[in-house]
């Protein structure tokens, strides 16, 4: 299993990267924790495992890594000055587009990345995971893994 901090690292760079050529928005605390949901949900699809071990919870405005909450509260974009944070570089380097996660979050970038927060959190709150865990309860890994079998293509 990867460090949690190390996935949002490699979503920070990305976004970064995309911000300076796309004009694209800036990383939301909000949006982060959607994708790690659907990176997690793959992930456990593809590979009968955690990406990263820390729980997903089921909050009021969809999945949350409390962790990463309590480490972002406050921001909205969560990017900032990569300049200022060579580890966020690192991280994203060691998780290379030719690992196994790599893979992963590439794709559900790839998919993802341009919808909004708001539209990933609609989408949570329509999937079988986020609709059978009481709100604030953990969502059950096991579930999480079925749900995205059946929806992720495995190959």
């Amino acid at each position: 299993m990867t460090d949690v901090f190390k996935i949002v690292n490699w979503f920070r760079v990305t976004s970064n990267a995309e911000m300076r050529t796309l004009q694209a928005d800036e990383l939301t605390q909000m949006k982060v924790m959607k994708l790690l949901y659907y990176v997690q949900g793959t992930y456990l699809a593809v590979h009968q495992q955690k990406a990263f071990a820390n729980d997903i919870i089921a909050w009021r405005f969809g999945p949350v890594v409390r962790e990463v909450h309590d480490e972002y509260l406050g921001q909205r974009g969560i990017v900032g000055d990569l300049a200022k944070d060579p580890t966020a570089i690192e991280d994203y380097e060691a998780i290379s587009a030719y690992s196994d996660l790599g893979q992963i979050l590439a794709a559900v970038w790839d998919t993802l990345g341009d919808k909004s927060a708001t539209e990933l959190m609609k989408m949570t709150h329509a999937e079988e995971p986020w609709l059978v865990t009481p709100r604030n309860g953990v969502i059950d890994p096991e579930v999480l893994r079925t749900y995205f079998l059946a929806e992720v293509v495995v190959q």
